[in-house]
């Protein structure tokens, strides 16, 4: 295989310009998930799917999740901006169906759950390309030693996207039909699209090997069993842990991933190159990524239950009442990638991320009924500073763990270990909140009061709290209290791990030519002659 590659050294002006499409499409892949989870009633409702509804947002996790690995060694082997550009229309035709199932272009609405189930899928392959596209494109056009700063402004943009999400999806929801929660996708896609094609220019690859056809399918099979574990297990509409399908979905994993590995080894070009493992720096800092999602994501879920049940907020505004966390971890973002740029030093930032984070989790976890929303605010927002300071930062260690022709796997791996982490913290933290539930209802109201909880705790929905003796109404929001308290006192013990593995981290200088350099090496300026 033979790769071109040019400088990124003074290359800030293209950056620049290519920016706001890459932005773009980094929003695409956010606000996606917000704003469907907010319309979810109404087209639960329109589309009579009450039985299937879980599977909407099954089928796009599983797609992203399986498709991310594959994405990011496609880029590797073709060249960063043609596939970028098919994950964005694959991304876009997805979008387009979901908003069309179940209409009379589909012969009615007899199916059109499952219609919109097999679309999510696919908007879901295309959504798993979006963002390892954008941070692989990021790594082709800047060294890692200016790369922080550029990562730290799509830190920003994540945490917008996590804040106007649930208002765009809430607007939606009211104000138009729920088919837009999907067609808001196609113009602001469209426009990333066009901007990128016209704008966007980056190393030529050229490669005489064939895709590892093999390797892609036994992963795809590892993963999928993977997601299907965190989403079924212990769920209400799911098995429970010890079944036979989890179990065998288990099974299923174990053998496949045996399967993968000597595949890999024989493989010309591996889908996922095995010795990026060898470097102590990548294996750490993608098991420092799983931790950060498993508690991170596992845990946040709850945080809008809490603002909305127990301190009564609207579903709105709950999502406004994340913006304490959102703001505080943009603007650490924004300071340690200039931090990075300006002194290179990079190692102690996870440490201290790690450190404020699972204190951030343990304020958490002392909330009780009475808290007000003001306190949960200051909570919350130590809680974005540890994220700040660990986000970006996880990313561009992997990056510069690895050679520049890897560095689409590399950004593939942070991304799908993040994400793992997250699926399997939420299935625990699910688990582990109806456990406790039912326990805490019974301490308070007796057992027959348990039901309240619902089969595997369920939404809970205000007119039915509304509606029930002030004594008991009380006693289930302390119960339901001390119950998010508790997922978040689990959160700290996978949290505090965090700085114990980023102390291990060596610091390897980053790189500060152009980028094709070995990880450590300040490469030489090269002719920018090989660009598309």
């Amino acid at each position: 295989m033979t790769t071109e590659t040019a400088a990124a050294p003074g290359r800030s002006r293209e950056v620049m310009i290519v920016l706001p499409g890459l932005m773009l499409a980094m929003m695409l892949a956010m606000l996606d998930n917000m704003i469907v989870g907010t319309a979810m009633p109404r087209i639960v409702g329109e589309l009579n799917g009450l039985d299937y509804f879980t599977w909407v947002t099954t089928a796009y996790v599983l797609g992203t999740t399986v498709s991310t690995p594959i994405w990011g060694k496609l880029g590797d082997l073709y060249g960063r901006k043609n596939i970028f550009l098919s994950s964005i229309i694959i991304f876009l035709v997805g979008s387009a169906l979901c908003g069309m199932a179940g209409s009379s272009l589909f012969g009615g609405t007899g199916d059109g759950m499952i219609e919109l189930i097999a679309f999510r899928a696919l908007q879901g392959l295309g959504a798993g390309g979006l963002i390892v596209g954008v941070m692989s494109i990021i790594g082709d056009l800047v060294p890692p030693r200016e790369r922080g700063q550029y990562q730290g402004i799509m830190a920003a943009i994540m945490s917008l996207a996590m804040i106007a999400g649930p208002l765009v999806g809430g607007f939606i929801t009211d104000n138009l039909n729920w088919r837009w929660a999907f067609y808001v996708n196609l113009p602001l896609g469209g426009v990333a699209l066009l901007w990128l094609v016209l704008k966007l220019h980056l190393p030529k690859h050229r490669t005489e090997h064939r895709i590892d056809w093999a390797g892609a399918a036994v992963l795809t099979v590892a993963i999928t069993a993977i997601v299907l574990i965190t989403s079924w297990g212990g769920q209400e509409h799911g098995y429970p842990w010890g079944s036979w399908q989890i179990l065998g979905l288990a099974a299923l994993a174990v053998v496949a991933l045996a399967v993968f590995i000597p595949i890999e080894r024989k493989a010309a070009e591996p889908i996922l190159p095995l010795h990026v493992f060898a470097n102590r720096n990548f294996t750490l800092i993608n098991l420092l990524g799983f931790l950060l999602g498993f508690a991170m994501f596992g845990a946040i879920t709850f945080l809008p239950m809490f603002q909305q049940i127990v301190q009564g907020s609207t579903a709105t505004n709950s999502g406004l009442l994340l913006l304490p966390m959102m703001a505080s971890s943009m603007v650490v973002s924004l300071f340690v990638g200039r931090a990075i740029t300006k002194t290179g030093k990079y190692k102690s930032f996870p440490v201290i991320g790690g450190v404020i984070m699972a204190i951030g989790m343990w304020l958490l976890s002392t909330q009780d009924v009475h808290t007000p929303a003001w306190r949960t605010g200051v909570y919350i927002a130590v809680l974005g500073l540890g994220m700040g300071f660990l986000m970006q930062t996880t990313m561009l260690i992997a990056q510069n763990s690895v050679e520049q022709k890897d560095i689409g796997v590399a950004s593939s791996a942070s991304t799908f270990f993040r994400s793992i982490g997250g699926s399997f913290g939420i299935s625990l933290f699910g688990a582990i909140f109806n456990s406790r539930l039912v326990d805490e209802i019974s301490a308070k109201l007796g057992p027959q009061a348990a039901a309240l909880a619902g089969s595997g705790g369920g939404p809970i929905d205000h007119k039915v709290l509304d509606a029930l003796p002030p004594t008991i109404k009380s006693g289930f929001l302390e119960a339901l209290a001390n119950t998010i308290g508790t997922v978040f006192l689990w959160s700290v013990v996978f949290a505090a791990v965090v700085p114990i593995i980023a102390a291990f981290i060596k610091h390897v200088p980053l790189r500060s030519g152009a980028p094709g350099a070995a990880p450590g090496e300040k490469a030489e300026p090269m002719a920018a002659a090989a660009f598309e």
